[in-house]
C-alpha cells in the first residue's frame, strides 16, 4: 500500500536554534497526513461482504407465475404419464428447455383435484414413478430435471436446450447470477408449479410441493419465493450449509470472498425468513449431509407453522426413504381437508432429569419413546438410543426420565396410525 504524507519544506524543520514551524502550521500537516492514511488503508482494505453479495438476486415471479410455453417429448418416455418439455429461462442467453413428466388420475368429469410439485436431489432426475406413486393417491403431480437433463440412464442425460448442470452450482460462482444453478433450479420449479395449475384438471389452490436432499434444498428455498404453494416438505434438506454440512471443505476450497458470495444468494437460510406456509420437515438423526444443528436453526427461522419428523438413523436416498414417509401424505391430506391431522406438540421442555411435552392429537397416540445420544463430535457419527417414553392421555403428555451422560434429545410421538411427530432436539451442555 502506498501512503502519501504532506511535504515539509527543510526551511521549516531546522535545528538548534534554526526557525521552527509554527504550531498550528505542524498540527494542521499531522492531521492531513492521518487523514490521507486512513482514506489509503480504508480503499485497500478488501469488504468482508462481498458488493455481489449484499443483495441476493431475485426471481421475476411475474413472469414466473405465467404458465410456460410446452413442447412435446416423445422420448423418453414412461408408463401413465406425459413427458413434456417446457420453457426455462435462457442460460448464457441462450433459451432453454426443462424435461418433465406429469400425471393426471381419473376422477369424474368436473373435479378439480390437488396437486404435488415433486423435486429430486442429487444423483436424480425426473422420476415418472414418483409421478405415478401422488397420481394413486389421488393427485396431479409434476416432477422436472433441474439440471438440463432427460432420464436416460442413471443419473439422467445432458440434453442440448437443457440449463446450468447440478448441483450446488459452486464452481459457477463467478458467473453471472442468472447463470447458476439455483437460479435456474428454482425458477424450474416455480415454473412446474405454473404449468401444473394451469392444467383444467387442477386445483390452484391446493398445490403442495416436497423434495428430496438438494430437492429438499430447493424447497426451502422456494417456500419463501413462491407462496402459492400451501405447503412444503423438505426432506434431509435444509440451510446453513456454511455452518454445519457436508459441503464444508467446498467452501473451503472456494476461499472467503467466493463462499461468502454463495451462502449470501443461495443459502436457504436467506429466504427461509420469507415462508409463511406450513412446513413438514422430515430427516433423520444421522443424516450425512444436512445435520440436526443446521435443521434446527433452519425450521425456526419460518413464519409459518412447522411439524417435525426425525427418525433415528432415517436412510437418506430417492425411491422409498425419501418418497414414501407416511407423514408427508398425511401431512398432504390434512392441509387440502382430506384426513386427520398429525399430532401437534404444544409446548416441551425439562425439568431436571424428566424431559417432557405437551400435545393435541386427533389420532391417539399408541406409543412415545425417547431418543438420546450420550456423544458428542459430528452428528453423522453420534450412536443413538431409544427408550419407552410414558404418555398420560389424560394430561396430554409425554415424559421420560434421562439417562446419565445424555448430551442430545427429543421425544417421538407416534399414533394410531404409525406416524411420527418429533419435538425440538436439546442439547445437554
Amino acid at each position: 500500500m502506498t501512503i502519501s504524507v504532506p511535504y515539509l519544506d527543510r526551511r521549516h524543520c531546522a535545528i538548534g536554534g534554526r526557525r521552527f514551524m509554527k504550531t498550528k502550521q505542524l498540527r494542521w500537516f499531522l492531521i492531513l497526513g492521518i487523514i490521507l492514511v486512513t482514506r489509503a488503508a480504508a480503499q485497500e482494505k478488501p469488504p468482508t461482504v462481498p458488493e455481489r453479495a449484499k443483495a441476493a438476486p431475485r426471481w421475476d415471479l411475474n413472469a414466473l407465475s405465467k404458465p410456460p410455453k410446452t413442447y412435446p417429448a416423445s422420448e423418453p418416455s414412461a408408463k401413465g404419464v406425459t413427458s413434456v418439455f417446457y420453457e426455462g429461462l435462457p442460460w448464457h442467453k441462450k433459451p432453454t428447455r426443462v424435461f418433465a413428466y406429469y400425471g393426471i388420475p381419473k376422477a369424474p368429469p368436473g373435479t378439480k383435484l390437488p396437486g404435488m410439485v415433486l423435486v429430486h436431489g442429487g444423483g436424480g432426475t425426473a422420476f415418472d414413478a414418483w409421478v405415478r406413486l401422488w397420481n394413486l393417491r389421488g393427485y396431479a403431480a409434476i416432477a422436472m430435471d433441474t439440471c438440463g437433463c432427460v432420464p436416460v440412464g442413471s443419473y439422467g442425460q445432458r440434453h442440448d436446450a437443457g440449463g446450468p448442470p447440478g448441483w450446488g452450482g459452486f464452481d459457477q460462482i463467478d458467473e453471472p447470477a442468472e447463470d447458476q444453478w439455483t437460479y435456474h433450479a428454482v425458477a424450474d420449479v416455480v415454473l412446474a408449479n405454473s404449468l401444473l395449475r394451469s392444467l383444467p384438471q387442477v386445483d390452484p389452490e391446493r398445490i403442495g410441493l416436497t423434495g428430496i436432499s438438494w430437492g429438499g434444498y430447493l424447497t426451502c428455498i422456494v417456500s419463501g419465493v413462491d407462496s402459492r404453494f400451501r405447503f412444503a416438505v423438505p426432506v434431509y434438506g435444509c440451510g446453513f450449509l456454511g455452518d454445519d454440512s457436508v459441503w464444508l471443505p467446498d467452501f473451503q476450497k472456494m476461499g472467503s470472498e467466493k463462499s461468502a458470495r454463495w451462502l449470501a444468494w443461495w443459502d436457504p437460510s436467506v429466504w427461509l425468513p420469507r415462508a409463511k406456509m406450513p412446513m413438514l420437515w422430515v430427516t433423520g438423526t444421522n443424516d450425512f449431509a444436512y445435520p440436526m444443528d443446521s435443521l434446527q436453526k433452519s425450521y425456526r427461522l419460518t413464519k409459518g407453522p412447522h411439524t417435525l419428523c426425525v427418525r433415528v438413523r432415517m436412510p437418506h436416498g430417492h425411491g422409498g426413504p425419501g418418497e414414501n414417509p407416511a407423514e408427508i401424505l398425511a401431512f398432504a391430506e390434512n392441509q387440502f381437508g382430506r384426513g386427520p391431522a398429525l399430532a401437534k406438540i404444544t409446548s416441551q421442555g425439562r425439568d431436571g432429569r424428566r424431559a417432557w411435552a405437551t400435545f393435541e392429537a386427533s389420532s391417539p397416540l399408541q406409543r412415545a419413546e425417547l431418543n438420546y445420544t450420550c456423544q458428542t463430535g459430528k452428528w453423522q457419527d453420534r450412536k443413538w438410543e431409544t427408550a419407552a417414553a410414558t404418555i398420560d392421555a389424560a394430561a396430554h403428555k409425554v415424559s421420560a426420565r434421562l439417562p446419565q451422560g445424555v448430551k442430545v434429545y427429543y421425544l417421538n410421538l407416534i399414533d394410531q396410525r404409525n406416524l411420527v411427530v418429533s419435538m425440538e432436539h436439546e442439547e445437554i451442555p
